[in-house]
């Protein structure tokens, strides 16, 4: 008998499971292939938690695969003998997120460990800012961040407010692992949590100093209060956790006129308005782009369910058409704001640093050296550059400054160690109201930032290849990629091949091989001459493959189409 099968026949007899799980297991009894996809493998607690389809089986977001990623993380934290601590407990508004952050805190308070859950959906950020502001020792974020409706997630952060990493990650993934019989796994009533003072509801008291925090980002509250009132912008949290935090932060700032979308104002699991609640998508923006046409606004925004992604679009002038920002070009522009500011104000650090994701723009590197301020790069993934802020934080030798990844997640300020869309939300605004007085919109100074530095352009092309054979053929592309090394894209010659799974980074002109000091992860990255590159890695949170790129050029003109050629010789490697 397959091992899946025995699988399936476990939970349908063993009375740790609950009938309801019995009675939707009975539903798939003839259909091997569901089955099979259910329970061919346990999900995966990997380094940024879990993520999966909600339903039940090994392979499958329920509550019985949460409280065993949590019974391991309980496990591990009593080992640290940090239970007293605490652990924050946020979610958002996807299908079950209420009732996993339920499940989880009291498979933890059964533990002895006492939990501060949010009384009602909030964005990642805020719980990243709880965590410390709570001086807990770990914090989760039941989410599926931008993954369509059928999935949800749950992410472990630790002490610093980002996401584990190294050594810890790797540390909670043995614990969870060990947890292999579910009998292990501790509960407790909610009634018994509470009358021993474990578990514990937060909110508003969070909410202000979250809120406070942010307001201290900004850097020209005059001009917030002479064009708030004439500045129009359209928001959207497309049925996500944004909603509150936005109009809460803009109201008190004195912007006048925020429209939100009316249909997607609501939270709902469902995402009923959209195929994908992506603000990547430029889909999702349908509904938003309609308002904004109707009210004329000036720029029209979109944060994804946990609030920590934000999508941009703001209108041409010259063309009255609104044009779409990429997550590349607006952390650029919030970061020359932010820059130029600061740097005019005096008060830009003579030791500040700037973050930037592996596979983001290079224009940051251009910008950094404009403004005197040393670019580290990161591999993917906010957590890496939550580490570096605890780094500089200890050593006091660096100050950071910005930080962002292209998947259109920046950081402003050191109050969260992840993704801020709410943040970023509020400067893009600030920003907005500054060019406008200087009878600027947002794209026209896109276009002067571009002129400044040269027209960087990026695209990313992504490849779904879901189950064990999707697993499979990812696995075999980037085989194929190792063993036969590309020495050109098109018109493109390959300078420097790394490999961030050796840690090897191999010159092609004089094969010199030199040491990558990052941690190991399967990605291969190719330096690309006249300033074009290319990274290849399958996703951590999806069953893809992704490839990213980049390129230089004189004008819009010539880097939409270099862009377009690169892209065209990239999909030749699949």
């Amino acid at each position: 008998m397959e091992n899946w099968l025995e699988k399936y026949n476990e939970w349908c007899n063993n009375p740790i499971f609950d009938e309801k799980t019995k009675q939707e297991l009975l539903t798939i009894k003839d259909n091997k292939e569901e089955i099979k996809d259910r329970f061919y493998k346990d999900l995966e607690f990997g380094t940024a938690g879990l993520r999966g389809v909600i339903g039940i089986g090994t392979n499958r977001m329920n509550k019985y695969t949460v409280t065993k990623a949590t019974q391991g993380l309980a496990n591990f934290i009593i080992k640290e003998k940090t239970q007293n601590k605490g652990v924050a407990i946020s979610y958002d508004s996807r299908n079950m997120s209420k009732e996993f952050s339920e499940e989880t805190a009291l498979c933890l308070n059964a533990n002895g460990i006492k939990t501060y859950i949010f009384d009602e959906l909030r964005p990642v950020p805020e719980l990243s800012f709880a965590v410390r502001e709570l001086g807990c020792t770990a914090g989760i974020m039941i989410t599926a961040s931008h993954n369509p409706p059928k999935y949800n997630g749950y992410k472990v952060y630790w002490d610093d407010g980002a996401q584990i990493v190294a050594p810890k990650d790797k540390q909670i993934i043995e614990e969870v692992k060990s947890v292999e019989d579910f009998s292990k796994i501790k509960s407790i009533s909610k009634q018994e949590a509470i009358e021993k003072g474990l578990y514990n509801v937060i909110g508003k008291e969070i909410d202000d100093k979250y809120i406070l925090e942010l307001k201290k980002q900004i850097l020209n509250p005059d001009v917030i209060k002479e064009i708030g009132k004439d500045i129009k912008i359209v928001y959207t949290p497309l049925h996500g956790t944004g909603n509150k935090p936005v109009k809460r932060v803009l109201s008190e700032l004195g912007f006048k006129n925020v429209y939100i979308v009316p249909e997607q104002e609501k939270p709902d699991g469902n995402f009923p308005t959209v195929e994908y609640p992506n603000p990547e998508d430029k889909k999702a923006f349908k509904l938003a782009l309609n308002l904004a046409n109707k009210e004329n606004a000036d720029i029209v925004l979109a944060t994804d369910p946990d609030a920590d992604r934000l999508g941009v679009y703001a209108k041409d002038i010259k063309t009255g058409e609104y044009m779409a920002f990429t997550g590349n070009m607006s952390a650029m522009l919030i970061a020359e704001y932010i820059l130029s500011q600061k740097q005019q104000k005096g008060i830009l650090p003579e030791n500040g640093v700037l973050i930037k994701s592996i596979v983001s723009t290079n224009m940051a590197d251009a910008i950094a050296k404009n403004y005197n301020l040393e670019l580290i790069e990161v591999l993917t993934g906010f957590k890496y550059i939550g580490e570096k802020i605890k780094e500089f934080e200890k050593t006091k030798e660096k100050e950071y400054v910005f930080g962002f990844e292209e998947s259109y997640g920046c950081l402003v300020g050191t109050h969260a160690r992840d993704k801020d869309g709410i943040c970023a939300v509020m400067l893009l605004c600030e920003a907005a109201a500054y060019y406008k007085k200087q009878g600027l919109t947002l794209w026209d100074q896109m276009i002067n930032i571009y002129e400044k530095y040269g027209y960087y352009k990026e695209g990313i092309t992504s490849i779904t290849m879901e189950g064990a054979d999707g697993a499979e053929k990812i696995k075999q592309i980037m085989e194929k990629l190792r063993n036969s090394v590309p020495t050109e894209f098109g018109e493109y010659k390959v300078i420097k091949v790394k490999d961030y799974k050796t840690s090897e980074c191999k010159n092609l002109q004089t094969n010199d091989i030199t040491n990558i000091n990052l941690p190991t992860s399967n990605v291969l990255y190719y330096d690309l001459e006249n300033d074009g590159w290319c990274c290849v890695r399958p996703s951590g949170t999806e069953p893809k493959i992704k490839f990213y790129m980049g390129i230089k050029g004189a004008s819009n003109e010539e880097a939409n189409t270099k862009l377009e050629n690169l892209k065209q010789e990239v999909s030749k490697l699949v």
